[in-house]
């Protein structure tokens, strides 16, 4: 797995935000049965700047805690049987598969840690976890979607000893 790393805000966190990106990552694509390599870019923001990603993308002037952009569409959410029907979600030169970005703000990773009385860790892998269901075709718009979502945030945060 490919993951680049852009830092748009310095932040002070005490544990290793780069490798426990990629355990998350490389965790969640193993659990759900992605089988190919994939490549994935992470962007950590400010508040503010992900408040303006916000507005752009998705018309909601507000700050968010983590944007998903997926690049593959799937026919249901963890379903990867079409995905080599269509080259362009394959980089060429690597041969690995085109997730999307995730849009992370560290503002608010600090906050929502303090907020719901767990660690910044935790929460920093939660939000990774999250966004990478998403780029894996999940959503929570319908309950039993959200559902779904949240049991399998909590099975890998679980099996990675990563606890509330």
């Amino acid at each position: 797995m490919t993951l680049t790393i852009e830092e748009e805000t310095e932040f002070d966190v005490d544990f290793d935000w780069r490798g426990l990106a990629q355990e998350v990552l490389e965790t969640a694509l193993e659990k759900e049965g992605f089988p190919y390599e994939a490549e994935i870019s992470l962007l950590l923001v400010t508040a503010e700047d992900i408040q303006e990603i916000n507005r752009e993308h998705r018309g909601v002037d507000a700050p968010t805690d983590v944007l998903s952009f997926p690049l593959i569409s799937y026919p249901s959410p963890g379903d990867f049987g079409e995905i080599e029907s269509d080259e362009d979600n394959f980089n060429p030169d690597t041969g690995e598969a085109l997730l999307g970005d995730i849009v992370l703000c560290m503002d608010k990773v600090k906050e929502q840690a303090k907020n719901f009385g767990h660690s910044e860790k935790r929460e920093y892998a939660f939000l990774i976890l999250h966004s990478i269901l998403h780029l894996l075709g999940y959503d929570h718009m319908a309950q039993q979607e959200s559902e779904l979502m949240e049991e399998k945030q909590n099975k890998i945060l679980g099996q990675m000893g990563i606890l509330r």
